[in-house]
């Protein structure tokens, strides 16, 4: 810990504290999350300068900005290319379809309850959690909105699963592609995660289910159609995720080349898919008909595929945030507190318990900042023990509606149903899957703590 300059640690966390009160507030100050980290990490680094600068240490400051500048863009990068995916998919009716042929299948209550919940531990890790939250929720409440027990029921258990699903999987949550991307766990080794997580939705899940009547569900809802291309861009999706796990294991190649070079083929079909669209709008206009209702979603105006219409519907809000929380905690980290932290908690109380303490703050921090932070701290750990964390800090989040951005996301569509309240009241449930998951993590992959 730098040594001159004392006051500016404490005015470092204090100014850290602030930034993080502010995207708390997010839901009642209407502030995007990502403005406040900005300009607080921001001040944070020019705080470290000023106290490397006194220290005669001012050339280490570029050096560690290039360092987390680094690990952001190959994050970036990364999420770039998977959310451009998502939202070509959401553009070309998938997920529309998937939900219109759940709604049609005319399932009882506690069918679409285990049937939407087996859809988002199985969909979170292709796509992201909060994706498969979003998407998922909504068949929830369009089939049980005239149940407010039941709805509130499905979504907590939905909550849950996209969060569970998304552990044995880098690809399921920003947390395990740090991890991933940081070289600490391979990818082959996050699917021994799978029935650790299994456990962690199925104890909670089961508990709600009993609550539940039996009875059948009534719905309405309109079919909605595939549009051209939905499948190649599916295909595209999946061709781009084995080349990247190939690269990563066979050459080393950092996983988000991959990643862009799938975008790039995305954007090479996207030429011919545009062109083909537009001739078929132009015939239609000329002929004065409306042969191409295939083009068109529910809602929306009819026009050729966009690719960078896609790229501008990005979360940029969440990749912004990305970049302003992990300068932030590398700001932090610069100082020197992190390694106080590391030294407190895993010479202190010892790894096992130093994970465990993370998943349960991370119902409260989320999970992406603890993560990075014990990245930075770089602790020695076994492949075990960096299960344990990424597992902990995926599934704790689930405790509280506010520990996840899918309980985030579920608390704004969840028409004034879905709330802190009626989530708290199932924390209990929760809590033991989450502690029969790491139970069964430490069981199951016991080897693998001694590695």
């Amino acid at each position: 810990m730098l040594s001159s300059t004392t006051w500016i640690g404490p005015a470092i966390l204090v100014v850290f504290c602030a930034t993080y009160a502010l995207v708390f507030a997010e839901e009642k100050l209407h502030l995007r999350k990502s403005k406040p980290v900005m300009v607080g990490a921001g001040i944070i680094w020019i705080l470290v300068a000023i106290a490397y600068y006194h220290n005669g240490s001012s050339p280490e400051v570029a050096e560690k900005l290039r360092n987390v500048l680094l690990e952001y863009a190959e994050l970036f990068l990364f999420l770039l290319s998977a959310m451009s995916f998502v939202n070509a998919m959401v553009e070309r009716n998938v997920f529309e379809a998937l939900r219109a042929r759940l709604i049609r299948m005319r399932l009882s209550v506690r069918g679409i309850y285990w049937t939407t919940g087996a859809i988002a531990f199985c969909l979170s890790p292709i796509a992201d959690n909060l994706t498969t939250a979003l998407v998922v929720g909504t068949v929830a409440i369009s089939t049980l909105r005239h149940d407010r027990k039941t709805t509130i029921g499905a979504l907590v258990s939905i909550v849950v699963a996209a969060n569970a699903g998304g552990v044995f999987s880098p690809f399921g949550d920003i947390t395990t592609l740090m991890v991933w991307q940081k070289g600490m766990v391979g990818f082959g080794q996050f699917f021994r995660l799978f029935l650790p997580a299994l456990i962690s939705w199925l104890i909670p899940a089961a508990i709600i289910s009993f609550t539940l009547p039996s009875r059948h569900a009534q719905s309405n809802m309109q079919a909605a159609r595939l549009r051209k291309g939905a499948w190649v861009v599916i295909g595209l999706f999946l061709l781009t995720i084995a080349a990247t796990i190939y690269l990563d294991h066979a050459l080393h190649l950092q996983p988000f080349l991959g990643m862009m070079m799938g975008l790039g083929l995305l954007n090479f079909y996207s030429y011919f898919l545009h062109a083909a669209e537009a001739r078929i709008l132009a015939n239609d206009a000329s002929n004065g008909t409306s042969s191409g209702k295939e083009l068109s979603t529910q809602n929306a105006p009819q026009k050729p595929f966009d690719i960078f219409g896609i790229l501008e519907k990005v979360e940029w809000d969440t990749l912004l945030f990305f970049y302003g929380i992990m300068f932030c905690i590398a700001g932090i980290g610069a100082i020197g507190y992190l390694q106080a932290l590391s030294h407190l908690l895993y010479n202190g109380f010892g790894n096992t318990p130093a994970n465990i303490l993370i998943g349960l703050l991370s119902a409260i921090v989320d999970n992406i900042p603890l993560t990075f932070a014990v990245l930075s701290m770089h602790p020695t750990m076994s492949t075990g023990q960096w299960l344990l964390v990424t597992f902990a800090a995926g599934t704790g989040g689930s405790l509280l509606s506010i520990g996840s951005a899918a309980g985030v996301a579920l608390m704004g569509i969840g028409q004034g149903r879905y709330t802190f309240l009626s989530h708290l009241k199932w924390t209990w449930a929760i809590f033991l899957g989450f502690a029969a998951g790491i139970a069964a993590h430490m069981l199951l992959n016991h080897a693998l703590f001694s590695s």
